[in-house]
């Protein structure tokens, strides 16, 4: 009995042996310090923890401490976003004292990066640098209904160096973090979700305006897209070559996103209604003078 614990001991102690030899394997050196494999587990492994438990604290700071206030769910998740970062970046530093790497080393790495900066990762690191300014400054939140370029979409996803749109065909854009920096940006949700849209409507010098526009306004209020406040009303807006030109102001939040859906529900309900109505919606018009040869002649 005692023969096959020793026989035991000496097997798990080989094996420990073996382990340790190879976890002490010199793979470089930094500076005065030694990468093993045992090291570079470690590293790994501990990486791994700190993306997992910053990831775990924002999901917490965004879903159950932030939403007991009266914040909206695109500033909490800026704010989320920004101590992940916080934590990943004093983490790693945390990690690097720790396991006992010669961090003076890492200023040649620095240096080094620095010239790849200049030379090839401008983009990226412009991308970097603005995603943060969007983070702090919040020019776009997620949820915000946006306009970039030729792209129109609702923010999805902000990170380090793209932003996600969604547009209204359900199709995920990637949009650099930089082009919000650089461009004109259209936030239509910057400060609410109340909006106007404007729709211009024409009639026939004959119809009577003021029936015109009980008839624009009727039909808005009855829209249930339209908001009651601020109410709907309607411009005299210009005498046209051929038509009495008419601007619908309409309100809206819910249509945020959609607004030609709002804009055929209401020119619907309007050809509609000046059918019923017999109002004339013109269209245009030219007179021509016919001036015969002979008449050229006898003049």
């Amino acid at each position: 009995m005692d023969e096959i614990l020793a026989f035991k001991k000496e097997k798990i102690s080989g094996f420990l042996d073996i382990m340790n030899d190879f976890l002490t394997i010199k793979l470089f050196s930094i500076g005065e310090s030694s990468l093993t494999v045992g090291l570079l587990i470690t590293l790994i492994f501990s990486v791994f923890i700190l993306f997992f438990v910053s990831e775990l604290i924002r999901k917490i700071l965004v879903n159950k401490v932030l939403s007991k206030y009266r914040i909206e769910i695109g500033t909490r998740q800026s704010v989320g976003i920004i101590v992940k970062y916080v934590i990943i970046i004093a983490g790693v530093f945390s990690i690097l004292q720790t396991t006992g790497l010669d961090l003076s080393a890492f200023g040649i790495l620095a240096g080094a990066l620095g010239v790849g900066i200049g030379f090839g990762l401008q983009n990226i690191t412009n991308n970097f640098i603005s995603g943060l300014i969007i983070l702090f400054e919040q020019p776009i939140k997620i949820g915000d209904r946006i306009e970039v370029g030729d792209i129109s979409g609702d923010v999805v996803k902000i990170s380090a160096r793209s932003t996600m749109v969604v547009t209204n065909d359900n199709i995920s854009v990637i949009v650099p973090n930089s082009q919000f920096i650089d461009s004109q940006v259209i936030n239509w949700s910057h400060n609410d979700r109340n909006i106007r849209f404007n729709y211009p409507v024409g009639v026939s010098y004959k119809e009577d305006p003021e029936k015109v526009r009980k008839i624009l306004i009727e039909i808005a209020e009855a829209n249930e897209g339209v908001l009651s406040r601020p109410a709907p009303d309607v411009l005299f807006d210009e005498f046209e070559d051929s038509s009495l030109n008419f601007i619908l102001r309409v309100w809206t939040s819910d249509y945020i996103n959609k607004p030609k859906v709002l804009k055929s529900q209401l020119y619907f309900e309007i050809f509609k209604r000046f059918t019923q109505e017999g109002i004339e919606i013109p269209f245009p018009q030219r007179d021509i003078h016919v001036v015969s040869v002979l008449e050229k002649l006898k003049s």
